[in-house]
C-alpha cells in the first residue's frame, strides 16, 4: 500500500459501518486526511487494485467474504458544509444530507429540504441522482468535484454527469469530494416546516428503527416498487434473519442475525415472485459489492404474517 497522511487499516470489519450490520472485512480501509492525501493514495496505488467508496453506509450490502480492495472512508475533513452566494452552499462528499439541509434552512435557502431524508453522504447521492418528495439531486446540482481512479481531478458539470433515475455516468473509481448545490430563496420558518414534514412521513412510513439499508428496488416506469412486492405476497417474506418489512416492502431488515446472503437471497426471491406475479422485473437500488462467504445462504424462505 502507498503511504498515507490519513488511516490505512488492513483487513478492517466492515459491518460496523453498514447499516445492515452485515457482511464482511476489507482488505485495506482508507481514511483519507484531504483530498490530496485521496488523490496522491489513488495516484500510487496498484491501477488493479478495486476501489470503493463508502458514505453512512445505507445503501450497500457488502457480501459475507468482505471486499477484496480498498474501501475508502470519507471523515470529517470532507463533511464540512459552507455557503458560497445567497443560493449556493458548498458540500464536502462526506455531508450528509441532514447537515446539507440544515445549513440551507439556516441561509434561507429553499429546494434542499428533500435531502433531509437521504440517509447518506453527497457523494452517495450525487453517484445515485438520489431523490425522494417529488425532488432529485439532478434538481440542485450545479457541478462536483472527484478524484478519479489514477489519482486525477476533475470538475463534472450537471451535464456530463447525464443523470437518469438512479444513475449518473460518473467514472467508475470516482470518489466525489465536494458538490455544489443551488436552492431557491425562502424562509427558515417555512424550510423547516417542510423539514418536519418529510421527517414526520419517513417515520410514519418506513423502518427506521430496523438494521435496513434503504429503498431496496428502484421503482419501474409506471409502477411502485413496494406495491408489486405486496401484491406478490411478500410483506414479512423471511430467509434465515432477514425480512421484508411488514412497514414497508420495498425495506429488507436484519431482525438480528441475518448474513449478507440472507439478505440478497431475499431479495432475489422477492424479484422471483414479484417476476411472476405481474411481470415486472426489479431491478436494485441497493449496491451489491464483494466476496460471497464460503456458502450461500441455504436456509429455508418462511412467510411472515
Amino acid at each position: 500500500m502507498p503511504a498515507v497522511r490519513g488511516k490505512l487499516t488492513a483487513n478492517a470489519p466492515l459491518a460496523p459501518l453498514l447499516w445492515f450490520k452485515t457482511g464482511g472485512r476489507a482488505d485495506q480501509l482508507f481514511e483519507p486526511k484531504d483530498a490530496d492525501d485521496l488523490a496522491d493514495f489513488l495516484a500510487a496505488l496498484n491501477p488493479n487494485v478495486p476501489i470503493l467508496a463508502l458514505g453512512l453506509g445505507s445503501n450497500m450490502i457488502v457480501r459475507d467474504g468482505g471486499f477484496a480492495g480498498v474501501v475508502i472512508r470519507l471523515g470529517k475533513a470532507f463533511a464540512k458544509v459552507e455557503r458560497l452566494d445567497d443560493l449556493t452552499l458548498a458540500c464536502g462528499g462526506g455531508a450528509s444530507g441532514i447537515l446539507v439541509s440544515s445549513t440551507a434552512r439556516d441561509a434561507g435557502i429553499a429546494g434542499l429540504e428533500f435531502l433531509r431524508s437521504i440517509p447518506g453522504t453527497v457523494g452517495g447521492f450525487v453517484r445515485m441522482n438520489g431523490g425522494a418528495y417529488g425532488r432529485e439531486v439532478k434538481d440542485i446540482l450545479i457541478d462536483c468535484d472527484v478524484v478519479l481512479r489514477d489519482g486525477s481531478r476533475q470538475t463534472m458539470t450537471l451535464d456530463a454527469l447525464a443523470y437518469r433515475y438512479r444513475h449518473s455516468d460518473l467514472p467508475e473509481g470516482a470518489v466525489v469530494v465536494q458538490a455544489r448545490f443551488r436552492g431557491v430563496s425562502g424562509n427558515s420558518v417555512d424550510i423547516q416546516a417542510e423539514m418536519d414534514r418529510i421527517s414526520a412521513s419517513r417515520e410514519a412510513s418506513q423502518p427506521l428503527r430496523s438494521k435496513t439499508g434503504g429503498s431496496t428496488f428502484k421503482n419501474p416506469d409506471g409502477h411502485k416498487a413496494w406495491q408489486l412486492v405486496d401484491e406478490a405476497g411478500c410483506r414479512g417474506l423471511m430467509i434465515g434473519g432477514a425480512q421484508v418489512s411488514e412497514k414497508h416492502t420495498n425495506f429488507l431488515i436484519n431482525t438480528g442475525a441475518a448474513t449478507s446472503a440472507d439478505i440478497e437471497a431475499l431479495g432475489e426471491e422477492v424479484r422471483r415472485r414479484v417476476l411472476a406475479n405481474s411481470g415486472v422485473d426489479l431491478h436494485w437500488e441497493i449496491q451489491r459489492i464483494g466476496r460471497n462467504g464460503d456458502a450461500g445462504s441455504d436456509k429455508k424462505v418462511e412467510q411472515g404474517a
